[in-house]
């Protein structure tokens, strides 16, 4: 099989995935709260990957980078924490939009903390992604809703959690990084949602389950579309959660579009895609 059609399957599974986990964060929003939202969805993933771990064997789940680990896992969880907030009270383009920054802001920090070079094409990259989250926020235009911060701090969060990846992933395995993950966000959510406790009833606990396996398909898709075609041909792909999740919304919460949001959306891709198409033609020559 051609490997890009292959990487356009597994992206496919990644829009579900991603799809499936925000729908789930939202039917639970309204019975649990965020940090319990998080506890069932690191637990049931928690579960999911031992059983693997069971099939291929524990020895691959061995590192000696735990310090590395849990710095990653207290940046991921609050990032976690931001974006189904996010998912419970503001439109679920809105924090898909937002979320969209990720990238830039891994190239600021990047820049700030690994020393790589900013690069004018980097810099314009970036001063793309900042034009469209004013675009989108309208700050001085309407009121700056503290979910969207929360996303954008979210965002922010994402690309430090992977920085700590970048180096993980040479050591230890990406399931190993997904165990640790669940293993040490499990209890921080639980201290976060015992102060009033709701446990799931009926069909919550089936959005649960989807809430804790999609959140590991999305991620293992994503890899496995990245492993076969370029970031140059999968990132474009990666943009049509967006659209997808703008359906979801209006047929499924009666959220309108919001032509705002898709032109700031599409201004931060346009900046993310200047970026990736130039980085790329660098590594061919």
């Amino acid at each position: 099989m051609n490997p890009v059609f292959s990487a356009a399957l597994w992206m496919a599974g990644t829009l579900i995935s991603f799809a499936i986990m925000a729908v789930s964060g939202r039917e639970l929003s309204g019975a649990l709260t965020t940090f319990q939202i998080l506890f069932w969805r690191s637990l049931i993933g928690l579960i999911a990957v031992s059983l693997l771990f069971s099939i291929i064997g524990w020895p691959a789940v061995r590192t000696h980078r735990l310090t590395t680990h849990l710095g990653r896992n207290v940046i991921h969880f609050a990032g976690q924490y931001g974006w189904f907030f996010g998912i419970s009270v503001i439109p679920l383009t809105q924090v898909f939009a937002i979320e969209f920054t990720t990238p830039i802001w891994v190239m600021l920090i990047a820049a700030l903390f690994l020393g790589e070079a900013i690069t004018r094409t980097r810099i314009a990259a970036l001063g793309l992604g900042f034009a469209g989250i004013l675009i989108i926020l309208q700050p001085g235009f309407q009121t700056i809703e503290l979910a969207q911060l929360a996303v954008l701090g979210a965002a922010v969060c994402y690309a430090s959690s992977y920085v700590f990846t970048k180096t993980l992933v040479n050591t230890d395995t990406p399931l190993a990084i997904m165990f640790y993950m669940t293993l040490m966000q499990m209890p921080l959510a639980l201290i976060g949602g015992l102060a009033d406790w709701n446990w799931p009833v009926g069909s919550q606990w089936l959005w649960a389950i989807l809430a804790g396996v999609s959140g590991l398909t999305a991620h293992y898709s994503f890899s496995r579309a990245l492993k076969l075609a370029d970031a140059t041909i999968v990132t474009p792909m990666d943009f049509l959660r967006l659209p997808l999740i703008a359906v979801i919304g209006y047929f499924a919460y009666q959220e309108a579009f919001d032509a705002t949001v898709l032109l700031g959306a599409a201004i931060i891709f346009a900046g993310i895609s200047l970026n990736l198409r130039t980085e790329s033609r660098r590594q061919k020559h």
